[in-house]
């Protein structure tokens, strides 16, 4: 089975495949400075908890954006389970052409999520990933990586207001019910996700119009389907379509 594993600047994503299928995944706190031992034991306690044997992985692949990360997890994946571990960076096979200007410079996340989003729907592509950036990757009907944007986050811009606005509190981030807040929670909660839902579905549009022509819209990332269920734009929400893409990538590089 493989161990597939994407490590974001806020969640680290574990998900053990059996064949194409997904058997079960978990979402933890990215800590950039977790020591080698430290991830055996989370990686164990994890394998524990589900009742999994930890005899059964016998590949893996890690995309990471944290750089202090790849200091101790591919060691811990070695040590573990007797394997090394496959990165996505530069020189791993993708199946995808990279139309960047310095193709170095893209995110292995968005590469997997690009990846992951054609190969769903095998047309023009646009993949919306909810993570700490807002990010959206964009796919021709080739199956070329033609580039994308990258926003705030929705934590990032509610963590702004409290650090900058000395009376606005943390809230809570759900739906307030209506657009017009009638509490300071619900009106900040209104601006971050409607504000949110509309950036998206805006930039969709633009994006749309410079592709010239349809393109299906994919949501992923941990608040994909809270933001996602009030787009107008988004086609499908799968949070963890990042997963699947390293499961394909790793198939293309064996």
């Amino acid at each position: 089975m493989l161990l597939a594993i994407d490590v974001g600047n806020t969640n680290t994503v574990f998900g053990v495949f059996k064949g194409e299928e997904l058997q079960i995944s978990w979402r933890v706190s990215t800590l950039a400075n977790r020591s080698i031992d430290e991830y055996r034991i989370l990686i164990s306690r994890l394998f524990e908890l589900e009742g999994m044997e930890m005899g059964t992985i016998s590949s893996s692949i890690i995309s990471c954006v944290v750089p202090t990360v790849l200091e101790a997890l591919p060691v811990s994946i070695k040590k573990m389970f007797g394997l090394t571990p496959l990165v996505v960076g530069p020189g791993i096979k993708t199946g995808m052409p990279i139309f960047y200007s310095n193709p170095t410079e893209v995110g292995a996340d968005r590469i997997v999520n690009a990846v992951a989003g054609y190969e769903r729907f095998k047309t023009q592509t646009i993949v919306v990933d909810f993570g700490t950036a807002t990010t959206f990757d964009c796919v021709s009907e080739k199956g070329e990586y033609l580039g994308g944007l990258i926003a705030p986050g929705v934590h990032i811009s509610m963590e702004a207001l409290f650090q900058y606005a000395s009376k606005l509190p943390r809230v809570a981030l759900c739906w307030p019910g209506s657009v017009i807040g009638k509490t300071t929670v619900q009106s900040i909660q209104s601006g971050l996700l409607y504000g949110y839902v509309e950036m998206v579905d805006g930039l969709v549009r633009r994006i749309k119009k410079e592709m010239k022509g349809p393109a299906k819209v994919i949501a992923t990332g941990g608040l994909s389907r809270l933001v996602g269920k009030e787009s107008q734009t988004i086609d499908e929400t799968d949070e963890l379509l990042t997963l699947d893409g390293l499961r394909i990538i790793y198939e293309r590089n064996l």
